[in-house]
């Protein structure tokens, strides 16, 4: 009966007011306490949840930057080897011989022949004995030709040599190769002639090998030895032989009438 006309008492009036406001503050702390497993269910899923994400997300971040980067090391390369092209557009217009431009496709795998392989054949009317160079100088010649590829013998070749003269004063010599891709080596040369370190060496012209006029060298040390009748000469190759990826094929002017 007493619960009952508390239940009736609370529902119609508010005599029990002060009471249930009392009893509300003293059960909180019960309901947080009691809601505490629950919390802390919540917090660990959240947490876990959001650490795998970060995870996947920092995964997926790591994934797009190396792309970027690939494909930033690509326009490089790209940018790079148009400024490599440009030169040698660049070098070909002030060629009056017509001119092809080959890439390298393959190196010789023998370290003491110096030989290259480019992309242009007997198709392209490439023939043996035909003069090679880049932007910068003489690389060599052609030794054998293929129907799509052509064999190159470089100027650096230990069984190579081709005549050149001084560009200064017109001193002539012959630059043999030393089979040292950044060395070449005059023969013969007396130690009263007239040729010193920065000069530069072109084709001559010569044993009809080479066009005449074509950068060769830069003379690097002239090493006089009075007790010998010859002197040194050093020089290094104008040419860039270990880097140059495009090169342009000569075809003299016999060669466009035949």
């Amino acid at each position: 009966m007493a619960a009952a006309a508390l239940i009736v008492i609370s529902l119609y009036t508010d005599w029990l007011a002060p009471v249930r406001a009392h009893l509300g503050a003293v059960a909180t702390p019960f309901y947080w306490i009691t809601n505490v497993p629950q919390r802390l269910d919540d917090w660990s899923q959240e947490t876990f949840k959001s650490r795998a994400t970060l995870q996947a997300e920092n995964e997926a971040l790591r994934t797009e930057l190396l792309i970027h980067q690939r494909r930033l090391q690509q326009m490089a390369a790209l940018a790079a080897e148009n400024v490599r092209l440009r030169r040698l557009l660049n070098s070909s217009d002030m060629l009056q011989d017509k001119v092809l431009i080959a890439e390298l496709i393959g190196l010789s795998p023998d370290p003491l022949t110096h030989t290259v392989i480019i992309d242009r054949g007997r198709r392209d009317g490439v023939y043996r004995g035909q003069a090679v160079l880049d932007a910068f100088g003489l690389m060599g010649q052609v030794v054998e030709v293929h129907a799509h590829s052509s064999r190159v013998l470089l100027i650096t070749d230990s069984s190579h040599a081709l005549p050149v003269q001084v560009n200064r004063n017109g001193v002539r010599a012959i630059a043999e190769g030393t089979g040292n891709l950044n060395q070449l080596r005059l023969r013969h040369v007396s130690n009263t002639t007239d040729i010193r370190a920065g000069d530069v060496l072109v084709s001559s012209g010569l044993g009809g090998r080479y066009p005449v006029g074509y950068p060769v060298a830069l003379v690097e040390e002239v090493i006089r030895d009075p007790g010998q009748s010859f002197a040194t000469v050093l020089v290094t190759p104008k040419a860039r032989l270990d880097r140059s990826r495009h090169v342009l094929l000569v075809f003299g002017a016999e060669d466009e009438e035949s």
